[in-house]
């Protein structure tokens, strides 16, 4: 059987067209994925054109004409993937770096819009840090979520001041991977995780050199600066080429962004030797392939690793400041030379004995392919693909109950026997017939005293099924409700150990509640690894006290396809039923899970404040 042909979305922060680190790395990756999987990147862009082209295309699949995938796309291309413009990127003053283009307002509703209207099974963000497009994209998922961190010093330290929000939203990162080791331990340190390393690959082709032309078997020694991420760097370069002695025969090629001023005020010394280059020309790989030295002299946050990288795949001698970054990717100086940051005096000698050395280097052994960076994104697709649940189910079960009659069910409540409630079983059960309920899940904190007292009254007096159940506080894990077990589960276990727990008795794994930071949650990390575990993710219930939080728990089980639950968690009798169920009738947990996946959740208003007032009123007397 081939490997499932999954849809994924790549969203950049930058503005698609000029040369930008985060670009490549899309770009490659996305042409070397779009041969196994559907794939599209989203970017922001200058061109209204393109703009308009990628909202009609959006438009169409909303509407119905095409399944998701935007085959005969005609707009802009990274190999076989439709590069969408999904917002109007604003020019930006000049900088040492392109930088990501403001959020315009109508960015997020289009990056909403793509999202809805395709059914994605991967988002893969890239520096998704607000305000971005990439930011926007995670907010609006609700698919597996791949964060990709490039080089983000400047942007983790100021992104500390909205820390709060940031990390809700990375929060909701399936995987996350760095393009360097030091990027990673960066990224470690404020938003702690599990960061893979997913280095760029290189693929830079020669080409004919933009300086002079070839005079036989004697040329001048080629240096080659790039500013991409290197400008502010510039003047460094130029006062260590005014440093080489008389002796050394050289010319340098300085690659600039396309409306990027050149130097101004050029040394006469140096004047004659330096030739300015673009994109009109050709692309940094290009320049670097053609080169003898490559020279990346940047001393602040913005670093071009993969141009390093581009310089050792093709053998070209790379001499770059004593960054993190770039001293990572020279092998603490094994590949390449360094020097100190801002060190013009030394980084003049070391040009010179890269110079010195004419013949060019061996290519770096084993150097990585942009075929590599994709098969590496793949098998982190396919592994948190592999995770989700089976939404089909046991397909005979389903047919059989569905011609039962339909009952409405409350999963999550609480009776006098556990600590925090002082309704009594009696009470809950007549407020249970009255408001219509045909099935309740009664589910005490750390007890089954009270669910076993309910079933025996409920079997007396008839007309309503009680689902014996147990809300468990795990030692430093949040709370999880066992639904059909018999016997009561001990506090303080490890999640894995409950839920252990609740399959020897047979039960279902129900997690109540999962992201309301007020009361006793699994976190994000704890739910992953349980994933699979979960039978039943509650999505909805009343007591929670920011819609955001039931929100994010729909957000999850939508992305895992876990059957969806819903629970008044009430404590006071009034609060009964302020959330239910309408499923089909059941006999045992696995008719129950069955018809759970074709259930109707029917919210109904309640106050918050009266409910907890009454809870606070009745337990009162009881601590």
């Amino acid at each position: 059987m081939p490997p499932e042909r999954l849809r994924i979305a790549h969203v950049t922060p930058h503005t698609w067209g000029p040369y930008n680190e985060v670009n490549e790395f899309v770009g490659h990756a996305a042409a070397e994925l779009a041969g196994r999987h559907e794939v599209v990147v989203a970017a922001p862009s200058d061109s209204r054109a393109a703009i308009r082209a990628s909202r009609a295309a959006i438009r169409e699949i909303r509407a119905g004409g095409r399944s998701g995938a935007f085959t005969g796309w005609r707009g802009e291309r990274a190999g076989d993937a439709p590069v969408l413009a999904v917002g109007q990127g604003i020019p930006l003053p000049r900088g040492p770096r392109p930088r990501a283009a403001p959020v315009p307002l109508d960015l997020s509703r289009t990056v909403e819009e793509l999202l809805t209207a395709v059914a994605f099974d991967v988002v893969h963000v890239h520096d998704p840090y607000a305000p971005s497009a990439s930011s926007i994209a995670l907010r609006h998922s609700r698919s597996l979520n791949v964060g990709s961190f490039h080089e983000p010093t400047e942007r983790v330290l100021s992104t500390q001041v909205a820390r709060p929000l940031v990390e809700i939203f990375f929060g909701r990162l399936d995987a996350r991977t760095a393009s360097s080791a030091a990027t990673g331990q960066l990224l470690e340190r404020y938003f702690p995780g599990a960061y893979s390393l997913v280095e760029p690959g290189s693929g830079g082709r020669a080409a004919t050199w933009p300086g002079s032309p070839e005079t036989g078997n004697r040329r001048p020694a080629r240096i080659a600066f790039c500013a991409v991420e290197e400008r502010g760097a510039m003047r460094l370069f130029l006062r260590a080429l005014r440093r080489l002695g008389p002796e050394n025969e050289w010319e340098a090629t300085i690659w600039l962004q396309a409306g990027d001023p050149p130097p101004s005020r050029l040394a006469k010394s140096v004047r004659d030797r330096i030739h300015i280059t673009g994109p009109h020309e050709l692309e940094p790989a290009e320049l670097i392939a053609a080169a003898d030295v490559v020279v990346l002299a940047s001393g602040g946050p913005h670093t071009a690793p993969s141009l390093i990288r581009e310089g050792l795949a093709a053998g070209t001698r790379v001499v770059a400041s004593r960054t993190p970054v770039y001293a990572e990717a020279l092998g603490d100086g094994e590949l390449g030379a360094l020097f100190p940051a801002g060190d013009a005096i030394t980084l003049a000698g070391q040009l010179e004995r890269a110079l010195g050395g004419r013949t060019r280097p061996a290519r770096r052994p084993g150097g990585r392919t942009w075929a590599e960076v994709g098969s590496e994104l793949d098998v982190i697709y396919r592994r948190i693909a592999a995770r989700r649940h089976d939404p089909a189910g046991d397909a005979a079960t389903r047919r059989r109950i569905a011609r039962r009659r339909t009952i409405d069910i409350d999963l999550h409540m609480h009776t006098d026997h556990s600590p925090d409630c002082a309704t009594p079983v009696e009470v809950l059960l007549e407020t249970a017939k009255d408001r219509g309920l045909g099935a309740i899940a009664i589910t005490d904190h750390n007890e089954v005293s009270g669910a076993h007292a309910a079933r025996e009254v409920a079997e007396r007096i008839g007309g309503i099924k009680v689902i014996v159940a147990e809300e468990v506080k795990t030692a430093e894990q949040g709370e999880v409700i066992g639904l059909f077990i018999e016997e009561k589960i001990p506090r303080g276990l490890t999640m894995a150990e409950t839920i252990a727990e609740i399959r020897r008795q047979r039960g279902l794994v129900y997690v109540p509640h999962p992201f309301d930071r007020l009361h006793s949650v699994p976190d994000y990390e704890h739910l992953l690894d349980i994933v699979e575990e979960i039978d039943i993710l509650e999505v909805f219930n009343p007591r929670v006290a920011l819609t955001a939080f039931n929100e994010e728990a729909e957000r999850f089980a939508s992305k895992y396809r876990i059957v969806p639950g819903a629970g008044s968690d009430s404590h006071v009798a009034q609060g009964l039923g302020s959330v239910r169920i309408r499923v089909h009738d059941f006999e045992g947990p696995q008719e129950f899970l069955e018809a759970m996946r074709d259930a109707d959740i029917v919210r109904k208003h309640k106050n918050l404040v009266y409910v907890q007032a009454l809870k606070f009123i009745q337990t009162r007397g009881k601590r």
